[in-house]
């Protein structure tokens, strides 16, 4: 990843970090970002612009292109994988993406100030 996208991640869990969610800090070492334009065009994925692994954010526009507030949000959810474990996840399937907590939260983190 490019100085500035390190930067760009560093600032984004410094960001969440001082929201004050959660008792251990969000760390942005480790993180990859790959743009991944071919894997929004699959059917389940096309209405998302990100998509968090535990290690990685996968983009499908350049990590140039897109907004702090993205980043932010994807962060977030790589910090509830790794904390949360398989509870994550099954929200999605339990509560459906829009009533998810953690989709709730990581909007809410996303744009907090």
């Amino acid at each position: 990843m490019e100085a500035d996208g390190a930067e760009r991640l560093r600032a984004a869990a410094a960001h969440l970090n001082q929201l004050g969610l959660y008792p251990e800090a969000i760390d942005a070492k480790g993180v990859a970002v790959t743009t991944a334009p071919w894997l929004f065009r699959l059917p389940w994925l096309r209405r998302f612009d990100g998509y968090a692994l535990p290690g990685r954010i996968l983009l499908r526009q350049s990590l140039a292109e897109v907004s702090d507030d993205l980043l932010r949000h994807e962060l977030c959810h790589i910090w509830q994988m790794r904390n949360r474990g398989v509870w994550m996840p099954l929200s999605y399937l339990v509560k459906g993406y829009r009533h998810s907590p953690y989709e709730r939260e990581a909007r809410w983190a996303a744009r907090g100030r």
